[in-house]
């Protein structure tokens, strides 16, 4: 199975939340394909600055990077599956969001999340994971 971590699952496990512990699961199953989409590996990194400003959030953000050497760029085809995920959404889904579910859509993979906008998408658009 495949699977795509937005930033906010991929936070639940860095600050060892209880719900980043699914996401351990799926990483030590060797049948699953981890991916990220590169918008999430600044957001990831800007957060990560910010919880850690001692000057080792690069070094955290290569540890991971290690870990999901798959990173879904972003290009014209997902932005615009982007938009139209967004159009069919019963509520506002943000810009950075709608990018990363469309790259989970658009390889065909589940998406693991932990933001109520996320939950928002239609399930008949979008396989999800919700850790909420």
């Amino acid at each position: 199975m495949t699977y795509l971590f937005d930033t906010s699952a991929w936070l639940a496990h860095f600050l060892r939340e209880s719900n980043g512990r699914q996401m351990q699961e799926l990483m030590d199953d060797d049948a699953t394909q981890i991916l990220l989409a590169s918008v999430s590996v600044t957001e990831f990194s800007r957060r990560i600055s910010s919880l850690r400003p001692d000057g080792v959030a690069q070094g955290i953000v290569d540890n991971y990077l290690a870990l999901f050497p798959t990173i879904v760029p972003i290009d014209g085809n997902i932005a615009r599956e982007a938009f139209a995920l967004s159009e069919q959404c019963p509520r506002r889904l943000p810009l950075v969001g709608s990018l990363i579910a469309a790259a989970a859509k658009t390889h065909g993979a589940v998406l693991v999340h932990r933001d109520a906008h996320m939950a928002n998408i239609p399930a008949r658009l979008l396989k999800q994971l919700s850790l909420v």
